[in-house]
């Protein structure tokens, strides 16, 4: 909650409230590093694809002349074979608390969440039951499906409302001797509940099954420990807070003591032994490297390193404060100019359980989502009449959000065409 000096709530809806609350931001300066910000227009899609920084183009153009123009194939043998673990060592630590060696670059979040899913299964023999909740991501649920039919195993449905997630009593009533995998969101797409990672992942393991995390909205965003709280396996996406550019690579997180047991199941060139022996068998290299599979996407991998070092020089605990005072704000700002006309906070209030985004739900905003780009206000729409304001920490300012908010009213005012 805001305050004016008098003690009493300043009102959130003013312009000196944001600039103060601008003025106080200890992070504040970071966001004249990314292409765009200072331009009027709002960006409230951060968390489905981040603003490029300014040093990304020097970075793309450098290695364009220098390192494939200059060294040409001889990258592979001087850099660009161990980007994918070196990169994933970074996200591993500036991220996810992750200790070295469990975390790579590798394909999109799909493939990479079909691997893990596939690999989990199939560790777990005589088990042939998969827990997955109805709202988690599309993609989650539908490789669930698939890999259902294609093993011979049975989906348990979790049914949440779309404006939380899924709660430790609901895992605990679900899971049992048959689980074999348990796949969850570690930030609801659509509602931004937060989960509670290391209660839920004790849950599945007391009942001897795997957890796999999908942490594409979280990653950047929200601290985590993935080694303390006994996680896994993780996948996440790289171009909503890492910023890596559209269609960038995916990362996954193995923990050290499942990787000399788990198989992943698309076998290629690069994640054997020796990639250039190309004998006739495959054998798998040993630790993280064996979930590659094919060539390492290089270039969709460059862009991230400049968002990796801007969250470890600002702090992954900064980063979050910031980020709760942004949601914070968004929320104080939809009870005062958009609960009059209807609109209905569809994400937690509380914000320990609500991650970097907030969605507002009115039945006239698919609608408004099509009027507010046409202004240069850029939120997106989210089913069932979902507004998906996306707030990436460091790249975000209080004043974009409440101009882009009083948009958001005017738009609901203004009279139907």
């Amino acid at each position: 909650m805001t305050h004016s000096t008098a003690g009493r709530p300043a009102d959130p809806t003013t312009p000196s409230t944001a600039e103060r609350l601008d003025r106080d931001d200890p992070l504040a300066s970071y966001r004249d590093r990314f292409v765009g910000a200072a331009s009027p227009l709002v960006y409230f899609d951060g968390n489905s694809l981040g603003r490029p920084l300014q040093g990304t183009a020097e970075r793309l153009a450098r290695f364009v002349t220098e390192e494939w123009g200059g060294r040409l194939i001889r990258g592979w043998d001087e850099r660009w074979m161990e980007l994918p673990a070196a990169i994933g060592d970074e996200i591993g630590r500036v991220c996810l608390g992750a200790g070295p060696g469990q975390t790579v670059i590798g394909d999109s979040t799909t493939v990479l969440l079909y691997k893990a899913m596939r690999a989990a299964l199939a560790a777990r023999p005589g088990r042939a039951e998969i827990v997955v909740d109805r709202d988690n991501f599309p993609t989650d649920r539908f490789l669930a499906e698939g890999l259902a039919q294609e093993c011979g195993a049975t989906l348990r449905w979790l049914d949440v409302d779309t404006s939380t997630g899924v709660s430790a009593e609901q895992l605990a009533a679900a899971v049992g001797p048959g689980t074999a995998l348990v796949v969850l969101s570690h930030v609801a797409y659509r509602s931004a509940w937060l989960a509670d990672m290391p209660e839920l992942t004790r849950i599945a393991h007391e009942a001897g099954a795997l957890v796999l995390w999908d942490l594409s909205h979280s990653v950047g965003s929200v601290p985590m420990q993935l080694d303390n709280w006994e996680v896994d396996l993780a996948v996440g996406c790289t171009y909503k807070y890492l910023n890596g550019g559209p269609g960038a690579p995916a990362f996954i997180y193995v923990a050290a003591h499942h990787q000399g047991v788990l198989v992943q199941p698309i076998q290629g060139w690069i994640g054997a032994a020796d990639p250039f022996r190309m004998g006739p068998e495959y054998a798998p290299a040993q630790g993280i490297r064996r979930f590659l599979s094919g060539t390492p996407p290089i270039l969709g991998m460059l862009a991230m390193q400049d968002m990796l070092a801007l969250i470890d020089e600002a702090g992954m605990d900064a980063v979050r404060r910031k980020s709760v005072a942004l949601t914070e704000y968004a929320v104080q700002l939809a009870a005062e100019l958009l609960a009059p006309a209807g609109v209905v906070l569809a994400s937690p209030l509380d914000p320990d359980r609500r991650g970097g985004h907030v969605t507002l739900n009115h039945p006239g905003m698919r609608e408004a989502t099509a009027a507010l780009w046409r202004r240069d206000v850029i939120p997106d729409y989210r089913d069932p009449e979902g507004l998906r304001i996306g707030l990436s920490p460091l790249s975000t300012s209080f004043a974009e959000v409440r101009r882009g908010l009083e948009a958001v009213a005017e738009v609901l005012a203004a009279p139907a065409r």
